[in-house]
């Protein structure tokens, strides 16, 4: 009888069964746990978190000053506004602060909750960005002549419309009283300008007063009147009330000059983006 046994052949489903009952019994051998970050790795997520954060608080407070300036010229629901909105400068605020608010946001959540989704978001904008950037800069080095053709152009523009656009009032002021210049080529474009001599009302024959050459005078609040009458004066007695060179070969002038800290400012912001993507990419090679 012992030899009538008929020994079975081997069946690999027995091997299945018990894997499965080990598999129950002790799952960790079949799912470990991940391997625990280095001291180099935390401190990197850490920096990674921070250097999100400072961008957020930036890109918030650029957005909340491009909300701030769209408001303030338009402060009820149904006021009507002296500028379109599409053409405002202030959008430009608000666009800039939005992106970098996002992108940082996406950066910091990303490397919070170990999110590889959120973190190739974050290095994709990064590397556009950058990649903007330095195309930017090259078309500048490429076209200077043209560049400045097209400032010139820009504050022509904002001669023309002075009085119809308080950002651009604003610009072609602070520009006039930093370059210590007025007008585009001299004084005498405001010709062109609401303050021509034939204009009806106390500003004929005027410049603004960031023409000035002293625009305080002898008091402390500066004098809205002190370029008055000045288009109806000859050169030198007009040289001696407000500056008469024009704005354009000033700017010029001044870009020149600034040409190293610009260079030196473009390009630590695309050092300071490059270590943002150094830090992600490590945060998701540990992922």
């Amino acid at each position: 009888q012992a030899s009538g046994l008929v020994e079975l052949p081997y069946s690999s489903f027995d091997d299945d069964d018990d894997d499965d009952d080990t598999a129950e019994q002790d799952p960790g051998v079949w799912y470990p746990d991940p391997p625990k970050l280095s001291p180099f790795s935390h401190c990197v997520r850490y920096l990674a978190i921070l250097w999100n954060l400072l961008f957020l608080l930036l890109g918030l407070l650029i957005l909340a000053v491009g909300i701030w300036g769209l408001l303030a010229k338009s402060p009820l629901p149904g006021g009507e506004r002296g500028v379109p909105l599409g053409s405002d400068p202030m959008l430009l605020f608000v666009l800039v602060g939005l992106g970098a608010s996002t992108v940082s946001l996406a950066g910091c959540l990303g490397t919070l909750r170990a999110s590889p989704c959120l973190l190739r978001f974050f290095l994709g904008a990064v590397l556009v960005f950058g990649g903007l950037q330095v195309l930017g800069g090259l078309l500048l080095l490429l076209a200077r002549r043209q560049l400045r053709d097209a400032l010139q152009d820009l504050l022509l523009l904002c001669l023309l419309r002075y009085q119809e656009d308080p950002d651009l009032q604003f610009l072609v002021d602070e520009v006039q009283r930093s370059l210590q210049c007025c007008g585009l080529e001299s004084y005498r474009d405001w010709e062109s300008n609401y303050f021509n001599c034939s204009s009806p009302g106390v500003q004929a024959c005027a410049v603004p007063a960031s023409c000035c050459q002293d625009p305080l005078g002898s008091g402390s609040v500066p004098n809205a009147q002190c370029g008055f009458g000045v288009l109806g004066l000859g050169v030198a007695a007009a040289g001696a009330v407000v500056h008469t060179g024009g704005c354009g070969a000033a700017l010029a002038a001044w870009l020149r000059h600034q040409a190293g800290a610009i260079a030196a400012t473009a390009a630590t912001l695309v050092l300071v983006e490059a270590v943002g993507a150094l830090l992600a990419l490590r945060v998701l090679r540990d992922i």
